[in-house]
C-alpha cells in the first residue's frame, strides 16, 4: 500500500488530527482546567475549518491520481471537497451553541465524550461522502450513526433522552439490516462492492433480484434521511435528544447522507436501471413533502415542529437528487448550506431558552419580541428562509433546486416541481404561525428577558447573516456549480 496516499485526505486527516487533540486534553489536563475544553474543542475546530477552506487543500484533493485513492475504494473531488466543508461549518456552529449547555451541571461529568462522539460522527460522514466501495460506505455509516445514539441519551436522567436513544437504535438497526440486505443482492449479482464495477455489471442485468436490492438500499438511506414511511420515529428522536444533539442530527447526517445517496444511485444504479429508482423517488418525495408538511402544522413543541419541518426539507433536498444532473447536485449542495443556517439559526434559539428556561412550546414564545428581541429576530429570519421568502437564503436554495430538477426535462418531473411549489405555498402557514406569536400575539410572554452565552450568540449572529448574505452572494452557487464539473461525466451515463 503506499502510505503517501493518506496525504492525500487533508479534511480526514485533520479531522483525526482534531480528535485526538480533544481526546488528550480530555484525558490528562487537571480537572480545574476541564471547563475550558468546550473553548478549546471550539477554536480547534475553527482552525481546521479554516484551513480546509484554503485553495492549497483542494488543489491537493484534486491532483491526486484521477480523485481515487487506495484501489478506487476511496474518491476525492472538488465536490466532495465542498460537502465536506458545508459539514465543517455546520459542525462549527453547533460547537459554539453547545458551549454553555456542555458545562451544565448535568453534562459536565461527561463533556470530553459529548466533544470525541460529535467528531467522530462527523469523520463517518467524510467516509461516506468520499467511498466508492460499499464496504467503505457502511463503515462510514455505522461510525456515523452509533454515536449519535449514545448522544441521544446524553442527559440520562431525563426519560425523554432515554427513549429518543432507545428509538435510535432500533431506527438504525432496522435501516442497517435492510441496507445491508440490498447490498447482498447487488453482490451476488455483479460479484463486487466497487461502485464502478457493480454499474458495469448490471448494465445489461435486468433481473427482478436487482429491482429489489435497488428498493432495500433506497429504503435503507431513507431511514438516515428521515424520508416518508420511514419517519416513524424521527419527531420523538428530536424531542427527547438533547437540543444541541438535536440541531447536529438535523442538518449534518442530512447533508451527508443526501450527498451520498445521489452519489449510489447514479454511479452505481444510474445507467441501467434510472427509470425504476426514480419512479420511486417521485412517490417517495410527494409523500414526504405533504406529509412533513401536514404533520408541521399540527405541533404545538417547537423541536418536534422542526423535526416535521426537516422531513419536508428532506423531500426539498431529494429534488436535487432526482435531477441527476450536474445543475442539480450544485443546487442540491447549495441548498443543504443554506439549511445549515437556517436550521440551526432556530435551534440555537430554542437551545439558550430551553438551557434557561425551559420552554419549547409555540405558545411560550407568545410575544417574545417584548422581553427578548434578538432571538425573536434570528427565529424570524430562520422561518422566513425556511419558508422561502424572498429576499433570503432559502428563496434561493428553493429557485436553483427548482430549476435543476426542471432541467431534467420529463413531464414526471415539471408535475413533481408543481406539487413541491403547492407545498412550499402551505408551508408559509406553520412557519409564520411562529413569527404571529413572537411579534403579533399580545399575550404576556412566558420567556423573561434573558442573556445568551457568547457561544450562543456568535453562533446566531453567523447563522443571521449567512440567511441574509449567502442567498445575495451569487460566487457561492456559481463555485458550487463550477466544481460539479468535475463529476459531469458520470451525469453523462444517466
Amino acid at each position: 500500500m503506499d502510505y503517501s496516499q493518506f496525504i492525500q485526505m487533508p479534511q480526514e486527516l485533520g479531522l483525526l488530527v482534531v480528535f485526538l487533540l480533544v481526546f488528550i486534553y480530555d484525558v490528562f489536563m487537571p480537572q480545574r482546567s476541564q471547563r475550558a475544553l468546550p473553548v478549546f474543542t471550539t477554536v480547534l475546530f475553527a482552525i481546521y475549518t479554516a484551513l480546509c477552506f484554503v485553495p492549497c487543500c483542494a488543489c491537493s484533493c484534486l491532483t491526486s491520481c484521477g480523485g481515487s485513492l487506495f484501489g478506487g475504494m476511496i474518491e476525492c473531488n472538488g465536490t466532495t471537497w465542498a460537502m465536506k466543508n458545508i459539514l465543517n461549518v455546520g459542525m462549527l456552529l453547533v460547537l459554539l451553541q453547545a458551549g454553555k449547555w456542555s458545562n451544565s451541571e448535568y453534562v459536565s461529568v461527561r463533556r470530553g465524550e459529548f466533544y470525541e462522539l460529535l467528531l467522530l460522527t462527523l469523520f463517518g460522514m467524510f467516509l461516506m461522502i468520499s467511498g466508492r466501495h460499499f464496504l467503505i460506505f457502511v463503515i462510514g455509516l455505522e461510525t456515523a450513526s452509533l454515536p449519535i445514539a449514545a448522544l441521544a441519551a446524553f442527559e440520562k436522567n431525563r426519560y425523554e433522552s432515554r427513549e429518543a436513544a432507545a428509538k435510535y437504535v432500533f431506527t438504525a438497526i432496522f435501516s442497517s439490516a435492510i441496507f445491508l440486505l440490498g447490498i447482498s443482492f447487488v453482490y451476488g449479482i455483479a460479484g463486487t462492492l466497487y461502485f464502478d464495477g457493480i454499474a458495469k455489471d448490471v448494465i445489461n442485468n435486468h433481473s427482478a433480484l436487482l429491482i429489489v436490492a435497488i428498493a432495500f438500499v433506497i429504503s435503507g438511506v431513507a431511514f438516515k434521511l428521515s424520508l416518508v414511511p420511514f419517519h416513524q420515529w424521527t419527531a420523538d428522536v428530536y424531542q427527547g435528544a438533547p437540543t444541541a444533539v438535536t440541531s447536529y442530527l438535523s442538518v449534518i447526517s442530512k447533508g451527508a447522507a443526501a450527498y451520498s445517496f445521489l452519489i449510489i444511485l447514479v454511479q452505481v444504479f444510474g445507467s441501467a436501471y434510472a427509470e425504476v429508482w426514480e419512479w420511486m423517488l417521485y412517490a417517495i418525495i410527494i409523500l414526504t413533502i405533504t406529509i412533513g408538511n401536514l404533520f408541521a402544522m399540527r405541533q404545538r413543541n417547537l423541536k418536534r415542529f422542526l423535526a416535521y419541518s426537516s422531513i419536508s426539507q428532506a423531500g426539498y433536498i431529494m429534488l436535487g437528487v432526482i435531477a441527476v444532473n450536474t445543475l442539480g447536485m450544485a443546487s442540491m449542495m447549495y441548498y443543504v448550506l443554506v439549511y445549515v443556517f437556517s436550521n440551526l439559526a432556530a435551534f440555537g434559539v430554542i437551545a439558550a431558552i430551553e438551557r434557561q428556561t425551559g420552554k419549547v412550546t409555540t405558545d411560550d414564545y407568545n410575544g417574545l419580541f417584548k422581553t427578548n428581541p434578538w432571538l425573536a429576530f434570528t427565529m424570524m429570519l430562520a422561518m422566513f428562509s425556511l419558508g422561502g421568502i424572498p429576499p433570503f437564503a432559502g428563496f434561493f436554495s428553493k429557485f436553483f433546486i427548482f430549476v435543476g430538477a426542471c432541467k431534467q426535462g420529463s413531464v414526471a418531473i415539471y408535475v413533481l416541481v408543481f406539487i413541491a411549489l403547492v407545498n412550499t405555498i402551505i408551508s408559509l402557514y406553520y412557519y409564520l404561525l411562529v413569527v404571529k406569536a413572537m411579534f403579533i400575539r399580545q399575550d404576556e410572554c412566558a420567556v423573561p428577558a434573558i442573556k445568551s452565552s457568547c457561544g450562543e450568540r456568535t453562533s446566531m449572529i453567523l447563522c443571521a447573516l449567512g440567511i441574509i448574505l449567502i442567498g445575495l452572494a451569487s460566487c457561492i452557487y456559481m463555485g458550487l456549480e463550477e466544481l460539479t464539473s468535475s463529476v459531469s461525466v458520470m451525469f453523462a451515463l444517466v
